[in-house]
């Protein structure tokens, strides 16, 4: 079985979810889709998390509060949110590798190191197997690739990361594995019950646009 997983490694939520990957059904074939998070809220029209005060400093706090509970390694880097274009197409360019996606995350979620960094930089790309970071994220074939996973997403319905596409279903957000789990383990877990009753549920109201 084959579960795409669209991410961008500016998201805390993606690391902790990568973090918890053994948690996936055996067998499971992962294909890893780095996108650009920003392109998805300007396509939606949404605000990031980290551009509402209140709304930043919990998401903070709960990502902290959730790797403590899981046993998982977190520390932030020294400015959040950060660019991360070029990390992004330094993933791509390294052919979106799981030891590619894991590098980047352990430099920047494990180590709270800042990936933009000329050094960190240079040392994430050799990680990788990149001798010139800088041609290579400079490559159109690179800056395309990522540009198409975006436009990819954004067809298949996501809007947020991170995500997982999997059997004709998204599952957003870390904590959805165990719902994953239980469609994998029952594929008509959808088709009855309240699960299909809210698929069906009408809205008794809207709000107008500004």
């Amino acid at each position: 079985m084959r579960a795409t997983w669209y991410f961008d490694v500016i998201s805390p939520y993606a690391y902790l979810h990568f973090r918890q990957f053994d948690r996936l059904p055996a067998g499971l074939t992962i294909e890893y889709v780095p996108v650009l998070f920003a392109g998805l809220l300007k396509a939606h029209g949404h605000k990031g998390p980290a551009e509402i005060v209140e709304k930043r400093r919990q998401t903070y706090r709960m990502c902290v509060w959730q790797a403590r509970e899981s046993g998982i390694a977190m520390r932030f880097p020294p400015a959040h949110p950060f660019n991360p274009l070029h990390v992004l197409r330094l993933i791509v360019a390294a052919g979106a590798t799981q030891a590619a996606v894991a590098a980047a995350f352990e430099v920047i979620w494990e180590s709270g190191l800042d990936p933009n960094s000329p050094p960190v930089f240079a040392a994430l790309a050799a990680r990788m197997g990149i001798a010139d970071p800088d041609a290579a994220i400079a490559d159109p074939r690179v800056k395309q690739g990522l540009a198409d996973n975006t436009a990819r997403a954004l067809a298949r319905g996501v809007y947020g990361v991170p995500t997982f596409d999997c059997n004709g279903e998204l599952f957003w957000g870390s904590d959805t594995l165990s719902l994953m789990r239980a469609f994998v383990a029952d594929p008509r877990l959808f088709d009855e019950g309240e699960f299909a009753r809210v698929d069906r549920l009408p809205m008794a109201a809207t709000r107008r646009d500004a």
